[in-house]
């Protein structure tokens, strides 16, 4: 493989923070399935801010609303609920990581199949998307979107296996990478997920109704009861009759992605049994074992920092200080400062606590380092209110490599760690010093004693190693990538 370059169809914008693709929402036989589904959406947010849509089936027809923006932007509104009418919805909060973010690429995606309607959500990435596009389309297939999801439909429409469940096999089985979706059909919920479980999926209970979600705090937020984690490669099929378990795939190693962890799900969600926020508490401990200093005060970079920062206080008995204010009132759409207004666009987002700062040593902690632009404005902030020392800690490892799950990562070349030793990192970011987390550390922060097992790595870690599990079709045909560029060029 050349250098490896994790395409975005939408901008590859230069934020210094990861982007996970999405979240995904279903409901199986409750009255109030919309209403519950926008809720739940709503606490998924932080999977996707740039778009939001539901499909509702209600007896006869299919039903669906997609719109750019937040949830609460449009699904908040009585009217949109009452449109949305029936028993049975699946919906989808968007951040793209394939396709931009226009109308058409909007999920849930839906199509007429033979034996009735089909829609689908999907949170990751599939690795030989493209691949499988161009077979399909020199086939006659007609796509209606630049989203690697509607490769899973088109598959499914043209499988020639007899029942839908059969026919969703049948495509999955043909797929690479990461997935993890919510299908409705006029009989069925259907939930995947990825032979290694690279991204989550969660069945939960309520009222009687069955949940499929990313994550248990979008279960919390409507009350309902969390039955358990669908497994790595298990299709769940929920009707009427209850529920039916299949499991397709070859056996192999569980690997769900560590970023998950680290920066993506929600502090009060529970992973694989593991509470999120537990975990990144204990990566700060073990962050301060093996990066300790001398300092006044301990603070985060807000808000994702907050809990590693909080562990690093605790083990190194150092005091915990807000420092740094978040203003949480900043949307992605915020008027740009003009070049006549000479402030630093982080100071939109962040401003340091001058009382805190002032003639203090100062560790300061962030869950990642992707590019570097914002630790180093951040470094600046503290300077200008005048902290003393600046010594920036990173709750996981270097990011060496890009991600092609559904993580918007940049290319190789921009990815700080990438390219600079951490001498020539911390003198670009401006700290007195800097430290990160080491692998092994992280891996004994999530309980395995011995670090990482190199034969059976236990989560999939390939930012930091360069070890994918699943191959990657797109991104090693010469011809796929310039197909990537020329979409890129489309979109934007």
């Amino acid at each position: 493989m050349n250098k490896l370059k994790s395409y975005n169809f939408y901008n590859n914008n230069f934020n210094n923070k990861l982007h996970e693709e999405c979240g995904v929402f279903g409901v199986y036989g409750h009255n109030e399935a919309a209403a519950l589904t926008a809720l739940g959406l709503h606490a998924l947010q932080h999977r996707g801010q740039e778009a939001a849509g539901i499909v509702t089936f209600d007896g006869s027809k299919f039903l669906s609303e997609k719109h750019t923006g937040l949830v609460g932007d449009h699904f908040s509104k009585t009217s949109v609920i009452k449109r949305l009418s029936g028993r049975s919805c699946v919906g989808h909060n968007r951040y793209s990581t394939t396709g931009g973010t226009i109308l058409r690429n909007i999920q849930p995606l839906y199509a007429d199949l033979w034996g009735g309607g089909f829609a689908i959500a999907h949170n990751g990435n599939i690795t030989n998307a493209l691949s499988l596009r161009d077979e399909l389309v020199k086939k006659g297939a007609i796509f209606q979107s630049t989203s690697d999801t509607e490769t899973i439909l088109q598959l499914v429409a043209r499988s020639e296996a007899g029942r839908t469940i059969k026919r969703l096999v049948d495509a999955l089985l043909q797929i690479t990478g990461a997935w993890s979706l919510v299908m409705l059909t006029n009989k069925k919920l259907i939930g995947a997920r990825d032979p290694f479980g690279i991204r989550p999926l969660v069945l939960g209970e309520l009222d009687g109704a069955k949940i499929l979600c990313s994550e248990t705090c979008a279960l919390d937020i409507i009350g309902a009861k969390f039955i358990r984690e669908i497994e790595p490669g298990e299709i769940i099929v929920i009707t009427d009759e209850g529920e039916e378990s299949i499991k397709p795939f070859p056996s192999t190693y569980s690997r769900p992605c560590i970023f998950e962890y680290i920066y993506f799900s929600r502090p009060d969600s529970i992973l694989d049994g593991k509470s999120v926020y537990d975990c990144r508490k204990s990566f700060g401990r073990k962050l301060a074992e093996e990066e300790s200093i001398d300092a006044d005060i301990v603070t985060p970079v807000p808000d994702s920092g907050v809990p590693a920062a909080l562990g690093y206080s605790e083990y190194s008995k150092i005091p915990f200080e807000l420092a740094i204010i978040r203003n949480h009132y900043v949307g992605r759409t915020f008027i740009q400062p003009t070049q006549s207004i000479r402030y630093s666009s982080v100071k939109l987002k962040h401003n340091p606590n001058k009382s805190s700062i002032k003639n203090k040593r100062v560790i300061l902690v962030d869950d990642s380092i992707v590019r570097g632009t914002t630790s180093v404005k951040i470094v600046e902030l503290m300077r200008e209110a005048g902290a003393s020392e600046i010594h920036l800690r990173i709750a996981c490892p270097p990011i060496k490599f890009p991600d092609f799950y559904g993580i918007d990562t940049p290319e190789t070349e921009q990815l700080l760690a990438a390219n600079k030793n951490l001498e020539q990192m911390r003198k670009y970011i401006g700290a007195d010093s800097l430290g990160f987390l080491s692998l092994d550390g992280l891996y004994k922060a999530m309980d395995y004693s011995e670090g990482r097992d190199n034969e059976k790595p236990q989560y999939t870690d390939h930012c930091f190693t360069g070890e994918y599990p699943t191959g990657l079709a797109d991104y090693e045909n010469e011809k796929i990538q310039g197909q990537l560029s020329l979409l890129a060029d489309d979109e934007n």
